[in-house]
């Protein structure tokens, strides 16, 4: 804060945000990864992709789309801001079941045909 400026003023100040999405990639993950250092969360986003293994047998391969590095500040502030967003649409929507398996026609991971 400036010696010169009073303290009144400086709460009142408002900052301009521009986002710049011109290089912006929009892509769909349906699975996460995360490891850890001591100084950033690592996120590999991706899908889950179920191919014919051995004897036919399926297989889930997981293609890694992108990688997010973040410092754990700003994990924190991502943890909150989905937390917000995850209570606001649950409040509309219903609970999101996350253990249970999804009915045929409402999305979830691809499965190999029958």
């Amino acid at each position: 804060m400036s010696e010169n400026q009073p303290q009144g003023q400086q709460e009142g100040r408002q900052i301009q945000l521009r986002i710049d999405e011109s290089k912006m990639e929009t892509t769909y993950a349906n699975t996460i990864r995360t490891s850890t250092t001591q100084d950033e969360v690592v996120m590999d986003f991706g899908m889950n992709l179920p191919v014919p293994g051995p004897d036919n047998q399926p297989v889930l391969v997981f293609a890694v789309g992108s990688r997010i590095v973040m410092n754990w500040s700003g994990a924190k502030r991502l943890a909150i801001s989905l937390g917000q967003v995850v209570r606001q649409y649950e409040e509309r929507n219903g609970e999101i079941n996350i253990g249970q398996q999804q009915r045929p026609g409402q999305g979830g991971a691809p499965r190999l045909s029958q």
